[in-house]
């Protein structure tokens, strides 16, 4: 197989071009590649490696009869996945991929892979989930996965254009706090010096305390549920995409969740051609405004097909992918009974049953909720006593209702379920680089 591999230092090598840049007009021009080894074939008189970079792949072509005796010996000894640069000369080729090739005239091994691979970096050996969120590093090597964080770039990108168009500044408020936004009852609890606290479950309460100082305000985040589900769309570390906007009702933030995802489809449609292409998916630019039914409207809708819910209570999974089945794309639920939702969503003045809230769904999945606030400080001490919460682990929070709190509303949208949407992938976790839920720990 050759000489005993040792391995090579970077030295002075600087890269010249990624994979994507060498194009068959710079035929004759020498360049410096880096990247792993994703395939090899050895026909004889030609070996031939593709090579893997942030960018794509290229094709190095070696003649064994014609390249430096280092360079065949060091190509001999090459497995997938390790990490070579090499420097050498652009040929036109017409069986080569993207119509070009680079002849060494250096190879270097800047590092190794443990051999037998976990799983196939070219795809072409399918693997299940668990083996491949095991080998979390390989796995991303595949075009799929990078093809879906290569979106959510763009998607992040197009969401804080779109709040910065519209006036929104962005925030970043504490991960560790002493209340929850909604109660104990999914809080991971950790040691801060000698005081119990808690991680959060979103920004709710810094977000609205936020609309005092700077009216609108939005926050890209990690957040942390001690949800017992197992599901394909759950997760217990999540990034949640908040907005707070001050003099504003629930009505005023839905169009703004229509506005930022038409924008945002908008971008991905224009600069994930090959992502999307690599994921085979076909994004169409949703229509606004998005169909809007109350709660009410819902429970008949689903008793019409001999799904019968009591009022008040919640939508079950089941009973979800029967809306899913009715309503295609894009929907608001509005309208919920108000003791359905959290302290701070506000009671309709002429129907306190009900509240202002909504849910943002897609089919059958919610992607987020929001709704107009309480900004009223005394109905919102009697909401918290009428959910049994503790006043006095509110009392930060409520002292910022003695300082002007203006009327408001925003929402919080799952990143993770945005992206599968867009992105078409079937289980949450595929969306995430390192997913955490009730099992996964590691890696």
């Amino acid at each position: 197989m050759g000489a005993v591999l040792k391995l090579d230092p970077l030295g002075s090598w600087r890269r010249t071009h990624y994979s994507t840049e060498i194009t068959g007009n710079m035929d004759g021009e020498e360049v410096t590649i880096f990247g792993w080894v994703r395939d090899i074939r050895d026909l004889g008189g030609l070996i031939f490696i593709v090579i893997q970079d942030k960018e794509g792949l290229i094709q190095v072509t070696i003649p064994k009869g014609s390249v430096d005796r280092e360079v065949l010996e060091r190509a001999e000894s090459l497995k997938r996945q390790y990490c070579i640069g090499v420097r050498g000369v652009v040929r036109r080729s017409e069986i080569a991929s993207g119509g070009v090739e680079v002849i060494p005239k250096e190879l270097r091994v800047l590092n190794v892979a443990k051999h037998p691979l976990p799983l196939d970096v070219t795809g072409r050996i399918p693997a299940e989930l668990s083996v491949r969120l095991s080998a979390r590093v390989l796995d991303l090597r595949r075009p799929e996965s990078q093809a879906v964080f290569r979106i959510q770039h763009v998607v992040l990108s197009a969401m804080r254009e779109y709040f910065s168009m519209n006036g929104f500044l962005e925030v970043f408020t504490p991960k560790i706090i002493t209340a929850a936004a909604e109660g104990g009852a999914t809080l991971f609890p950790v040691q801060y010096f000698d005081r119990q606290a808690f991680l959060a479950q979103s920004p709710q309460l810094y977000k609205e305390e936020l609309t005092i100082s700077f009216e609108k305000v939005y926050e890209i985040a990690t957040y942390f549920r001690a949800e017992p589900s197992h599901t394909r769309r759950h997760l217990s570390e999540f990034i949640s995409v908040d907005i707070e906007e001050a003099f504003a009702t629930a009505d005023d933030v839905m169009k703004h969740l229509e506005g930022m995802t038409v924008h945002v489809f908008k971008a991905v449609k224009n600069k994930c051609e090959k992502e999307l292409k690599t994921l085979n998916r076909r994004l169409d630019i949703p229509r606004t405004p998005f169909p809007r039914f109350t709660y009410d409207q819902v429970l008949e809708e689903l008793a019409e097909r001999g799904i019968k819910l009591e009022w008040g209570e919640d939508i079950p999974t089941q009973a979800l992918r029967t809306l899913g089945e009715l309503h295609p794309g894009f929907y608001f639920i509005t309208e919920w009974p108000t003791a359905s939702k959290p302290f701070y969503i506000k009671p309709k003045d002429d129907k306190p049953e009900v509240c202002e809230a909504f849910d943002f769904m897609y089919e059958w999945v919610e992607l987020a909720s929001g709704g107009t606030r309480v900004h009223d400080k005394e109905l919102l001490i009697k909401r918290l006593k009428d959910q049994g919460l503790n006043l006095k682990s509110f009392e930060p929070h409520l002292k910022a209702f003695d300082y002007g709190m203006p009327p408001h509303a925003g929402w919080g949208l799952g990143l993770s379920r945005f992206m599968m949407v867009i992105t078409g992938v079937q289980n949450i976790r595929e969306a995430v680089l390192f997913p955490r839920d009730r099992f996964l720990l590691v890696p």
